[in-house]
């Protein structure tokens, strides 16, 4: 029965850990008994140099999760893999309960979606400025510039639209129709 565990493994080296895991289950015959690695993290918006990007976050730098059916084959296998240091649990590592696993899967489903959401501006979306010059101000979106995570909003300052440009996807949020309420 597959069951998860926490493989811990060398920080930094998390990605190059779960792809050995990966690359290598077929030839050393081991996909029955590995059927998943996940590498927890998160994408979180990053300011550098006044360019916003996508950046990969880990949630538990050095730590893997593994779905197997634990015996002494597939045991040898995770430990014998480059980047591997051990189990958590040690010697006779333990499970997650379902419960536990449950939690952690919906929580990293949860942080892609508001990461997908929070940055999901179309032409024409209503939208509150909420850092910079215009903080405050309620626009239209005229432009979006999905690979920059920059828009361009549509204002009005004295009774006169005023575009206003390089605008990034932090500096603005949705108006929802409850807010309008």
């Amino acid at each position: 029965m597959h069951k998860w565990y926490v493989v811990q493994v060398m920080s930094t080296q998390e990605k190059k850990a779960k792809k050995a895991l990966e690359d290598n289950r077929l030839m050393r015959g081991m996909v029955d008994f590995i059927e998943e690695i996940v590498l927890p993290v998160e994408n979180v918006s990053e300011v550098k140099q006044g360019k916003t990007k996508v950046v990969e976050k880990r949630l538990w730098p050095g730590y893997l999760l593994v779905k197997m059916n634990l015996n002494d084959l597939s045991w040898e296998y995770i430990k014998n893999t480059t980047g591997v240091i051990d189990f958590l649990g040690g010697g006779t590592p333990t499970a997650l309960s379902d419960k536990e696993v449950e939690e952690i899967l919906k929580d990293l489903a949860d942080k892609q979606q508001k990461v997908t959401q929070r940055h999901k501006f179309e032409m024409g979306d209503r939208v509150k400025i909420v850092d910079g010059v215009f903080i405050n101000f309620i626009g239209t979106v005229t432009e979006v510039f999905h690979d920059k995570g920059r828009l361009s909003v549509l204002v009005s300052i004295f009774g006169r639209d005023t575009r206003v440009d390089d605008l990034e996807f932090t500096q603005v949020e949705a108006i929802t129709e409850e807010a309008n309420s």
